[in-house]
């Protein structure tokens, strides 16, 4: 593992240099780069830039309600045309019903509504037909459903595009997400409000010709949008005499003679001329502009319009009558949309959370730096260069897949520090092991190389095979985090075992030393300890039950504190011009009548958190809550600023909350598998129960503290499950190695001689990412300090839990069944090792 030919030299300098150059163009401003560079760069989040994520939902009973009134209309239009009679046509329960005059012309119906029957996939029927004594029942079918609602969510995608392009926002995000949401990223905008009003609104514009009266046949009452009628509700004929499907295009303007903003339309060539005839015989009259069922403007016809364009008056603004114009242009929306998530974030909180995430990176990454030189000397020194182009590589893979870097992802990329140097502290340790048992500082970086490789692998795989059920569950943050210490720890790969290991022996052979500088500056475990762990299992194992069953009683009373994430309802941070009045914004929060809202200061005097429960009325209800909570902060508190709005709604949070089980569910069913298949079925067990009881702790912190529980406690449990295994691999490793040295030697001193020959390195890499997380907590800001706080509960229990739980766990599994194994005439004794075992198996540390 030692030789490196030329060409393997140059190959592992060719990938850093690499690295470095393709990371470097994230570090400039875009214009200073020239254009035939084809340089990729990583995306920052909208927590990082600012901007709004908003995931829609389309109104399934409306688009089914849509596809029944229009069978009606056919049908009726289609007997009609027959010359046959009927009564109660109606549509209710996905069905369309109705009953003939006369029974006798049955099957003259069913040849005349036979084109309705047809479905808009060729050979398949949208409805079902079923006859009995005259009376004919259409039910709509599955599959006709399904059809009419991916059709509307996929025209929904396109009319939302097209209305976002007309607003100048660059690079949006609209994607269609599951059955019948659509996803919406929108990097850097100053108004989300603004955005959710075009998107809100279904803009289906019609044209009606005003009824005589109310109750008129043929007649519906409309609700009227100008205030100017002086009436509430116009009576409007039921029949649309032209609808905007035809709008060519529309145009906000300012009236000439009235001063007054309006919005220019002009129709198709069939709409142009349709235009024409409704206004040639029907002069005099009213005719009435509905927009989404409200009547926007009511002019009279004087005089018929030929040229196919026309006039929207209605006391506009320049801003309402630009949005109406952007809204017909883009066309009307099959259904209606709804806001079902939302999460918002202003530029400057953006820029405070990159500025806190920086400055929580440089400490980190001078404590773990300093750390290493201090405890390893030169080697430590190897290994922080390795580090960089670990940092380096990691950039270069997320601009090279042009992925979003987050605010969970710069932590991400903080700890992907701490667990780099794992496997450093990993190899140093062997490597200093090998050399008090006499080895030559050759033959021990051999060893030290050789047996950390597969400790290394396991430890790595476990923690990836968390961060693909993370990435599988999680939101748009939480997806950034998985993503960053996914490529971390695949680049360390290279880093820890190749790059460190070339200037280790590059250095060695030039400099031909009799020992090698592995300083002892810092020893936080001396080099030889004989502390009797298992003397103290039973002790262990009912304080670590008794610790564990408690956290299970607080999960239930008095529970968790869910998020916005799991709990559903709102979260809006501000920040006001003075030092927050709290009783004034309780108060102003009160009449406002949203049930309990609580209030919450962070960080500075001026910043605060408003948080209010789900409203009933469903999403629409909270949507019109956090209008609300804006106007009555701009009307009462001048100067204030909102900086972050996140709303999720009751389907959304229980669909995230059941995600997140799910993913903590197969991550324990995955190591169990893993372990396993690795070692022997004692070993799985006692990990993953172990594992177990760390997760029930840490939901016991989180009960204890108040802490929020959500998405990103999600990923510090996770991350936590996969330090804890990471651990456990550790010493699991020594003991199955130390199976094949010892074949006599009782199991329960073997696990003892386990735990104290990798004390070092448990104690090493434990405090090596204590340091790397402890910079979270002080400067992460408020998104990520409880993260940070979480973490470092996590590492101190996954480190005490792999003594005092895991391994009496395993020698109570494998006191008998690991032993049997074993020949009767193999081995000599209880403490010497049988040399000749060694390369048996997996090398192991």
């Amino acid at each position: 593992m030692l030789h490196f030919s030329k060409l393997k030299s140059m190959l592992i300098w060719a990938i850093c240099a690499l690295g470095i150059l393709l990371s470097i163009p994230n570090f400039i401003k875009p214009e200073a780069i020239p254009g035939w560079l084809p340089l990729s760069r990583f995306n920052l989040g909208l927590d990082l830039q600012g901007g709004a994520y908003l995931l829609l939902e389309v109104d399934s009973p409306a688009v089914v309600k849509e596809r029944l009134d229009g069978a009606v209309d056919a049908i009726r239009t289609s007997l009609r045309g027959a010359g046959i009679g009927y009564r109660d046509l109606t549509a209710a329960n996905n069905a369309v019903s109705f009953a003939l005059v006369d029974a006798g012309r049955v099957d003259a119906a069913r040849t005349a509504i036979r084109p309705v029957l047809e479905g808009a996939v060729a050979g398949a029927r949208d409805f079902d037909l079923n006859v009995a004594d005259g009376r004919f029942r259409l039910t709509l079918t599955e599959d006709a459903v399904r059809h009419a609602q991916s059709r509307a969510v996929e025209q929904s995608v396109e009319i939302v595009r097209r209305r976002i392009d007309q607003t100048g926002v660059n690079e949006p995000v609209v994607a269609r997400q599951g059955r019948d949401r659509i996803l919406v990223q929108l990097p850097g905008i100053d108004d989300p409000g603004r955005i959710k009003r075009l998107l809100g609104q279904t803009a289906k514009m019609t044209f009606h010709l005003l009824a005589e009266g109310p109750g008129a046949p043929g007649s519906k009452l409309l609700p009227s949008a100008d205030p100017a009628y002086g009436v509430e509700k116009i009576p409007v004929r039921s029949k649309v005499e032209l609808d905007g499907a035809r709008l060519r295009d529309a145009s906000a303007t300012m009236n000439a003679q009235t001063g007054e903003w309006v919005v220019n339309f002009t129709f198709d060539g069939v709409g142009a001329k349709r235009f024409a005839e409704i206004t040639k015989a029907n002069m005099g009259k009213p005719f009435a502009i509905v927009l989404d069922d409200k009547v926007i403007s009511a002019p009279v016809i004087r005089e018929p319009i030929t040229g196919g364009q026309g006039q929207i008056s209605g006391h506009f603004s320049a801003q309402s009558a630009n949005d109406l114009a952007v809204l017909l242009r883009a066309g009307a929306l099959p259904a209606p949309l709804t806001v079902v998530e939302e999460r918002t974030v202003g530029p400057d909180l953006g820029a405070d959370a990159i500025r806190a995430g920086v400055i929580a990176c440089l400490v980190g990454f001078a404590l773990v730096v300093g750390y290493m030189t201090v405890s390893y000397g030169l080697f430590g020194v190897f290994a922080n260069i390795a580090l960089l182009f670990n940092l380096a590589l990691t950039l270069a893979a997320l601009s090279l897949l042009q992925a979003t870097l987050t605010l969970p992802g710069i932590a991400g990329i903080l700890l992907t520090l701490g667990m780099s140097v794992d496997a450093n502290i990993l190899i140093n340790e062997r490597i200093r092991e090998e050399t008090r048992k006499g080895a030559s500082p050759m033959m021990a970086m051999d060893s030290g190389f050789r047996r950390a490789f597969a400790t290394i692998t396991d430890s790595n795989l476990t923690t990836l095979i968390k961060m693909v059920l993370l990435y599988a569950v999680g939101t748009g943050t939480v997806k950034g985090f998985a993503v960053t210490i996914s490529l971390g720890i695949i680049t360390s790969m290279f880093t820890a075992t190749v790059v460190a290991r070339w200037l280790m022996v590059t250095w060695f052979r030039a400099r031909r030393r009799k020992s090698l500088p592995l300083s002892h500056c810092l020893r936080l475990v001396p080099d030889v300890t004989r502390i009797p762990f298992m003397k103290g299992r039973n002790l262990g194992l009912i304080l670590s039950v008794v610790i564990s069953a408690a956290s299970v009683v607080l999960f239930f009373k008095p529970g968790l504190n869910y998020g916005v994430d799991f709990a559903g309802g709102t979260v809006v941070e501000i920040r006001t011009g003075g030092a927050a009045d709290f009783a004034k914004l309780r108060e102003s929060m009160g009449q406002l009548g949203l049930g309990q809202v609580s209030l919450q200061q962070f960080g500075a005097p001026t910043d605060v958190l408003i948080r209010f429960e789900q409203q009933q009325g469903g999403d629409q209800a909270q949507q019109k809550a956090v209008t609300l909570v804006q106007q009555k902060l701009a009307e009462e508190f001048p100067g204030t600023s909102v900086r972050r709005v996140e709303t999720v709604g009751a389907s959304v949070s229980a669909e995230l909350f059941q995600d997140g089980m799910l993913a903590l569910g197969l991550a324990a069913v995955a190591m169990l598998i893993y372990i396993w298949f690795r070692f022997e079925w004692q070993f799985g067990v006692g990990a993953v129960v172990t594992m177990l009881l760390d997760v029930t702790k840490t939901v016991g912190f989180f009960a204890v503290t108040g802490m929020q529980f959500n998405l990103t406690a999600i990923a510090a449990i996770l991350t936590i499950m996969g330090y804890s295994i990471n651990d456990k691999v550790v010493v699991y490793d020594r003991v199955r190695e130390n199976l094949r040295l010892y074949r006599r030697m009782p199991l329960r001193e073997l696990i003892d001689l386990s735990i104290n020959e990798t004390m070092s390195r448990t104690v090493g890499t434990s405090l090596a990412l204590f340091l790397a997380t402890v910079p979270l907590a002080l400067f992460g800001g408020e998104a990520l300090q409880e993260f940070a706080w979480v973490l470092l509960f996590g590492v101190v229990l996954a480190t005490s839990s792999s003594i005092f739980i895991a391994a009496p766990i395993l020698l109570y599994l494998g006191e008998h069944r690991l032993r049997r194994q074993a020949s009767p005439e193999e081995g000599a004794g209880t403490g010497e090792p049988r040399e000749k075992a060694e390369g048996a198996g997996p090398p192991a540390v």
